[in-house]
């Protein structure tokens, strides 16, 4: 059986932890390594996972620089086995996750990367139910659809993986890392749309299967970037950080149709043109304001990639690798 090490970034949620790290102790497989990378001023995740060096092959990592990049990067540098898995403090691994995701990557030897569901728990004790067959792709006019936490159906593959409940090879991954260039000092999100974007241009297979399982309780970001609340400087990160992964990662007409859907539509969060006029339609009071946040984020990183581009020819970030 593959081995496989754990990898979960943790940042002042030490319930949480203690939740995630007693679902990994339940593992049918368990894994050869466990690390929890925390901040070296977060005494109470230290706490926490300390509590678990009995029962789990626990390596603590600290960082003193804020953001989850961070926080991923130096803990795939402490990364010993064949297969990595990288779930969220807030995050709770069905106890046949890891077995479910060893079991792909021995199937086909051409998959880099393997991810799946997370069950969504809202706050009045609910999980979010419904069905999606589309999950983790984007399609070819730029529009990016996530529903990882709706997937249905048979494993399949995918363009982008989820980042509470994602795995990848080690050789798949070798010399990639998470995109220190997006903005951000919490979750700087789409990070994981980056990575699997850089994956899969390598040659490599993404797989999603809703059976790889996780229970997620999304816990409040210990930053400006709120699930649900606007501030106008989260809104300008994410759709810098939406833009530059398109830009950098996608290639030819994908790379354009992806500009142009983001400044022509965009989503709800990051208004493009269609978006701003219907919330106008709907009065939205914050539609204005919205729209201009995410306006000023894609416009610094094309900005950005223009002096790029200037100085030399956008990189093919990720490149082509043989796949046996």
């Amino acid at each position: 059986m593959t081995d496989l090490s754990v990898l979960v970034p943790s940042y002042r949620r030490p319930d949480d932890l203690r939740r995630c790290l007693e679902a990994l102790c339940c593992q049918y497989l368990a894994p050869v390594q466990v690390i929890v990378v925390a901040r070296d001023v977060d005494k109470s995740s230290h706490l926490v996972a300390q509590a678990f060096a009995d029962r789990l092959p626990l390596e603590i990592v600290k960082v003193n620089e804020p953001g989850v990049v961070h926080a991923l990067n130096t803990g795939l540098l402490s990364v010993k086995a064949e297969i990595v898995a990288i779930t969220d403090d807030d995050a709770a691994p069905h106890s046949d996750w890891l077995a479910r995701i060893a079991a792909h990557f021995e199937a086909d030897s051409r998959i880099g990367g393997v991810g799946g569901r997370d069950w969504v728990h809202t706050p009045d004790g609910t999980v979010v139910d419904g069905q999606r067959r589309m999950v983790g792709r984007v399609q070819w006019f730029g529009r990016i659809v996530g529903n990882h936490h709706l997937g249905v159906g048979p494993a399949r593959e995918v363009d982008i993986l989820k980042g509470v409940n994602m795995s990848f090879r080690r050789t798949a991954m070798e010399g990639l890392r998470f995109d220190t260039c997006l903005r951000g000092m919490g979750a700087q999100v789409h990070n994981e749309m980056g990575f699997s974007l850089a994956v899969k241009r390598r040659g490599w297979k993404l797989m999603y299967d809703p059976e790889v399982a996780v229970d997620h309780y999304p816990a409040p970001r210990m930053d400006i970037d709120q699930r649900g609340v606007f501030h106008p400087d989260a809104t300008e990160n994410a759709a810098f950080n939406w833009m530059w992964v398109t830009q950098t990662q996608l290639i030819g007409g994908r790379r354009w149709m992806s500009r142009q859907w983001q400044v022509w539509v965009g989503d709800a969060s990051a208004m493009g043109y269609i978006h701003f006029f219907r919330a106008l339609l709907r009065a939205n009071p914050l539609a204005r304001a919205k729209y201009r946040a995410a306006k000023r984020g894609r416009e610094l990183a094309i900005s950005l990639l223009r002096v790029l581009n200037s100085v030399q020819k956008l990189p093919e970030l990720g490149g082509k690798q043989r796949v046996n």
